[in-house]
C-alpha cells in the first residue's frame, strides 16, 4: 500500500553579511573545505573493504572544517542572461555542496532522513560592498526526529561549518 506524508521541517538559517570581497570569502571557505577529484575518490571509497579504511580515506582528504566539496553550482550563469534578475540577485551567486561521508553515515544510521540535509549547502551572494553567506543548520532540520545521537553529530557538523563561515566573513567566534 502506497502512502504520502507531508512533514513540516523547521530550519534555522544563519546569514552572514560581510564587507569582505566575494572572492576572498570563497577562497577562505576553500581554505577549510578541500576540493578533491571527487569521481576517483568516490570510487576508492566504494572499493573500501572496511569501515576503518573508508574512514581513513575520508580523513586524508577532508579540510580543516571536516568537509570536502562535492559540487559547486555557479547559479549566476543563468542570471547573466537577464540583466534585471542579475541586478536583483547580485553579481555572483554560488552554491557549494560539501560534506563528509563519515559524518553523513553517523547521522543516517540513526535518522535516515538526515541524508536530505547532508551534504550541506553554503550559499554565497555577492552584494554591493561585500558578500552574504547563508547556511541552514542541520541540527535544526533534524530536531523534529528527537534522536540524541544524530543531533549530536549534526551539532558538531554545524559548529565546524559555522566556525569556518564566521572566520571567513570576519564575524567574531562564538564561545
Amino acid at each position: 500500500m502506497a502512502s504520502e506524508q507531508v512533514l513540516d521541517v523547521v530550519v534555522r538559517r544563519h546569514v552572514f553579511d560581510s564587507d569582505r570581497p566575494f572572492q576572498a570569502v570563497l577562497d577562505g571557505i576553500f581554505g577549510g573545505i578541500t576540493r578533491p577529484d571527487i569521481g576517483p575518490l568516490l570510487g576508492k571509497l566504494a572499493a573500501s573493504t572496511s569501515y576503518g579504511q573508508f574512514s581513513s580515506l575520508v580523513r586524508q582528504v577532508q579540510g580543516s572544517a571536516g568537509l570536502m566539496l562535492f559540487l559547486q553550482l555557479d547559479l549566476d550563469a543563468a542570471l547573466a542572461l537577464d540583466p534585471q534578475a542579475r541586478s536583483q540577485a547580485g553579481q555572483r551567486l554560488v552554491r557549494l555542496i560539501a560534506g563528509n561521508p563519515v559524518t553523513m553515515e553517523q547521522m543516517t544510521r540513526h535518522v535516515p532522513d538526515a541524508g536530505s540535509y547532508a551534504p550541506v549547502t553554503i550559499l554565497l551572494q555577492q552584494m554591493p560592498g561585500g558578500t552574504r553567506v547563508a547556511y541552514d543548520s542541520v541540527a535544526s532540520a533534524l530536531a523534529r526526529y528527537h534522536d540524541a545521537a544524530a543531533s549530536q553529530v549534526a551539532r558538531r557538523l554545524d559548529a565546524e561549518v559555522l566556525g569556518l563561515l564566521r572566520q571567513v566573513t570576519g564575524m567574531p567566534a562564538v564561545t
